[in-house]
């Protein structure tokens, strides 16, 4: 069986030593109910879950798999007992306000919370996941009597959410949904249309599911402006807060996939749904867009527990497989062979896993942090700047660090070698779990797009100037014995200050230039974030003892060396343009000649 030890100390160090998390806390009013030891407290219970409770019903859940019969879905065997442990533990409003029972926790907490059940169970974390993003839509755009309904509920656990966006013919481009919502007298609306990939659709986890279903009245503006939400409940729901009847909502089948199989993926049918609006009528996509950026966040998470689920297993598997002896000379001489971590390429898989965890969860409590201060905060420019800085980098905690993580658990799974293909070896279905968190809630290339476009070009690079003079600042304070992780991530904030002024320049002669720069910029980004956050954790161990210090510092060492130099690829990928990809022929790639 896979192991999984949770990395609590590395948790914590990035927590205690590089943000200051206790201080940052209990300088917010609004915070000082969190402490560094309720913290640790709560990561070391949510340890134990992941190990003793959801990693031991990962495999069996794969395969057995969510399963459709007679319009219902049944999860696997475990998944109830161990959602309803779940839900009874408080986990699933651990952030929520406390008004709606929620406990208040700072998203730089929760985010390594989520980061254990990511790493043991993907498939099972996506059911309450889904149920936290509806729980913040509904929290920032419901009316008062519609929180009061359904929020004590679905933090609870007693009922569960879903996002329903896409439709067959609608993904990125959600302006061409056809789902249709006709007013009735009493206020209500009917909701009609198909729905596809919604996750945790239908379940047999809670007695309720609370659907925020995406819909046009009939005459709505075209486009996205004419996109309204609704809450489209699997029971409705009776005046005194009871369940009632049954709605026309439900599953017309589920997806078989790839992976994540033990999460179910349906076909939502909405038949004359009796459907509640959210806000305003138009206003919808703004609602959606706070479970969607939330979600986006997540799927970094997800890349990054899978990725420290990987490692941890290859690295064990290296320590004590035994094959070939070292180049320099036996090294284990009581034994037929050495072991494989003798050999460099074997190491060099590792160490790239190993610095790309340790630099993701660090950026995590980053951005996790960034979203405490716009909600917690009480100093308005202090709010902007952190939301200007979330929009930032929204897109490359869900792209950069699923991009790093999935080519992390290919790696480890090389490590494995023959057996990485075998099933019992976990890697396999780590390899296929962690697929979709590229694909799903807005593909990595849309999240590129996203980037260079929206939160680049649009704002004439005043986004990433703001970035890179935090970590011009930051840098340039570190100590001469830093002077490693220093002057790299000084030379690589230039270089990504350079390419943008260029990217800006040819974007206003080429409109095709943005599209095909987008993903190479996003990975220069991504690595100069990495570097600025080896130049925190770096200097958060230099003045202390021990190998756990020790081994930070040797890390940024090899980060700086053999990963960063990647971001001169990058730029030169972006420098070669766009004329080079779009002056073939549409024809050419059908195209047998």
């Amino acid at each position: 069986m896979p192991i999984y030890n949770a990395p609590l100390a590395d948790m914590k160090f990035i927590l205690n030593d590089v943000f200051n998390a206790d201080q940052f806390w209990q300088s917010n009013e609004n915070l000082a109910h969190v402490d560094s030891a309720t913290a640790e407290a709560i990561l070391e219970e949510m340890a134990k879950f992941a190990q003793n409770v959801t990693l031991p019903i990962n495999r069996t859940g794969d395969e057995e798999g969510a399963t459709f019969s007679n319009g219902a879905v049944t999860t696997p065997a475990g998944f109830k007992e161990a959602f309803k442990q779940y839900a009874e533990g408080g986990w699933i409003g651990l952030a929520a306000d406390e008004e709606w029972g929620g406990q208040g926790m700072p998203k730089m907490l929760t985010v390594l919370a989520d980061e254990m059940l990511f790493a043991t169970n993907p498939s099972f974390m996506l059911y309450p996941l889904l149920s936290v993003g509806a729980g913040m839509a509904l929290n920032s755009y419901a009316s008062q009597e519609q929180k009061e309904t359904y929020l004590p509920k679905i933090y609870s656990g007693e009922w569960s959410g879903t996002m329903c966006l896409t439709e067959p013919h609608a993904g990125t481009d959600l302006g061409i949904i056809k789902t249709k919502a006709e007013r009735n007298e009493d206020g209500t609306y009917n909701i009609t249309g198909t729905k596809i990939f919604i996750t945790g659709g239908d379940h047999d986890l809670a007695e309720n599911i609370i659907h925020l279903v995406l819909a046009k009245t009939p005459d709505a503006p075209a486009g996205s402006r004419g996109i309204s939400l609704f809450i489209v409940p699997k029971f409705l729901v009776n005046a005194d807060g009871s369940v009632g009847e049954r709605n026309a909502a439900g599953p017309g089948s589920i997806e078989h996939k790839m992976g994540i199989k033990a999460s179910a993926t349906c076909v939502m049918n909405f038949d004359g749904a009796k459907g509640y609006l959210v806000g305003k009528e138009n206003e919808g996509l703004a609602a959606m867009f706070v479970m969607m950026n939330y979600e986006r966040l997540s799927m970094g998470i997800q890349g990054l527990g899978a990725s420290e689920f990987a490692y941890q297993n290859a690295a064990q598997y290296a320590t004590d497989r035994l094959q070939g002896r070292s180049a320099s000379g036996v090294q284990s001489p009581a034994k037929p062979a050495d072991s494989i971590l003798v050999h460099g390429d074997v190491r060099r898989m590792l160490l790239n896993a190993r610095a790309n965890n340790e630099a993701s969860r660090a950026f995590a409590v980053y951005v996790g942090q960034q979203l405490d201060i716009t909600k917690f905060s009480t100093d308005p420019e202090a709010v902007k700047a952190a939301n200007d800085r979330v929009a930032l980098l929204t897109p490359i905690a869900k792209a950069y660090l699923t991009d790093t993580a999935f080519q992390a658990t290919l790696d480890a799974q090389m490590v494995f070698g023959g057996h990485g293909y075998i099933r019992e070896w976990g890697m396999e279905q780590c390899v296929r779990d962690l697929r979709i968190a590229q694909i799903y809630e807005g593909t990595n290339g849309v999240q590129s797009q996203d980037l260079i476009g929206r939160k680049t070009i649009k704002c004439g690079g005043a986004f990433i100037a703001d970035y890179i003079t935090e970590i011009r600042d930051f840098a340039n304070s570190l100590d001469a014995d830093l002077n490693f992780i220093k002057d790299a991530t000084l030379d690589a904030a230039t270089e990504v200050e350079e390419v943008t002024k260029y990217i800006l320049e040819r974007a206003a002669e080429s409109a095709e230039f943005p599209n095909a720069a987008a993903v190479d910029y996003l990975h220069a980004v991504g690595l100069l974030s990495f570097a600025y956050m080896f130049a925190r954790i770096a200097n958060a161990a230099k003045a202390k003892d021990g190998d756990f210090y020790q081994n930070k510092l040797a890390l940024a060492a090899y980060f700086a060396q053999r990963i960063l130099p990647e971001i001169d690829l990058r730029i030169a990928k972006v420098k070669a343009g766009a004329e080079v990809i779009m002056n073939f022929s549409e024809d050419y790639f059908t195209s047998q000649a």
